[in-house]
C-alpha cells in the first residue's frame, strides 16, 4: 500500500500546477496523472455532466491501484467531492478549494479578487466561504472565460491571453484589491502575465502548496506515506493531445523522459 501511486486528475493539464507542488513535497511517491482534456473545461458543464466525468476518472485511477486521489480541479471538487466520498468511502480524497479564507484574513484593503470558472462559483465551498466573510471583506468575482482552454492549447502567452487577463483584472484593480485568488488550476500558468499587468503589486494565492500539505498529512496519519527512496516515476494519461501533455511535462514539470511514461486514452 505504501508504494502504491498517488492519483491526480483534472479536466486537462491545469492540474500539473498541483502535481508540481506534490512532487516537491513528496519526492519519494510515484504518481498517476489523468488529464481529461477531451472534455475540458469542466467549468462550463452541467452538474450532472461533471459528476459523471469525475466518477469515470476516479474509476480509472482506482484501476491503477492508487492509494489516494487528488481532485486537481476546483470545479470538480466543488460539484462532486461529497458524492465521490459517498460512493467510494474507503478512498482518501484531497480536493481543491479557492483560497478565499487566507486572502480574506490577510487583506489590508478589505477587498480581494477571485478569478475562477463558473462551476467553481456554483460550488458549495465558494458559496459558504464567501458568505462567511462577506460582512468584512468585499469579494469581487470574475469568471475566466477561455483561459483554461488557452492553456490546453498552449497559447496562454499570446496577445489575446494578455488582453483577456487585463480585461478581467481591470475592474478589480480599480476597486483596490490587494489579493487575487486563482480558483482554477490552469490559472497559475498566467502568473507571469498577471504580474506584468499589475506590476507585481498584487498578492497571488493558488492552491498547490495547500493541497500538498494536506496530502502529506493524510499519508502520514494513515501510515501510507512512501518512505522508500525507489526513485521518482510518473505515468501520465490524457484523453486529448498527447504531444501537448508531453511538452508541459518536460518544460513545466521539468521531468526527464526516462522518469515518466505518457499515453493517450479514449
Amino acid at each position: 500500500m505504501k508504494t502504491n501511486p498517488i492519483g491526480i486528475f483534472d479536466s486537462g493539464v491545469g492540474g500539473l500546477t498541483v502535481m508540481k507542488a506534490l512532487v516537491e513535497a513528496l519526492p519519494n511517491e510515484s504518481y498517476i496523472y489523468l488529464a481529461d482534456s477531451k472534455n475540458a473545461p469542466y467549468g462550463e458543464k452541467s452538474k450532472s455532466e461533471i459528476i459523471a466525468l469525475t466518477k469515470k476518472n476516479v474509476e480509472f485511477l482506482l484501476s491503477k491501484n492508487c492509494k489516494l486521489i487528488v481532485i486537481a480541479c476546483n470545479t470538480a471538487t466543488g460539484i462532486s467531492i461529497d458524492y465521490l466520498r459517498e460512493i467510494f468511502p474507503s478512498i482518501h480524497f484531497v480536493g481543491l478549494e479557492p483560497a478565499i479564507k487566507p486572502a480574506c484574513l490577510k487583506t489590508k484593503t478589505g477587498i480581494i479578487g477571485v478569478l475562477a470558472t463558473e462551476g467553481t462559483f456554483k460550488g458549495r465551498h465558494f458559496i459558504e466561504t464567501s458568505n462567511k466573510y462577506k460582512d468584512y471583506v468585499k469579494i469581487i468575482s470574475q469568471a475566466g472565460y477561455k483561459l483554461a482552454q488557452k492553456v490546453e492549447d498552449t497559447t496562454y502567452t499570446d496577445n489575446e491571453s494578455y488582453s483577456l487577463i487585463k480585461t478581467y483584472l481591470t475592474p478589480m484593480l480599480k476597486e483596490n484589491i490587494d489579493y487575487l485568488v486563482l480558483g482554477c488550476t490552469h490559472y497559475p500558468f498566467y502568473i507571469e502575465t498577471i504580474n506584468k499587468i499589475t506590476s507585481g503589486k498584487i498578492n497571488i494565492i493558488e492552491s498547490g502548496e495547500a493541497v500538498a500539505r494536506r496530502t502529506k498529512d493524510i499519508l502520514m496519519t494513515n501510515k501510507i506515506i512512501n518512505t522508500f527512496d525507489d526513485g521518482f516515476y510518473a505515468n501520465f494519461y490524457t484523453s486529448g493531445d498527447i504531444s501537448i501533455l508531453k511538452q508541459l511535462i518536460i518544460t513545466y514539470l521539468k521531468i526527464k523522459g526516462n522518469k515518466f511514461n505518457a499515453e493517450r486514452i479514449m
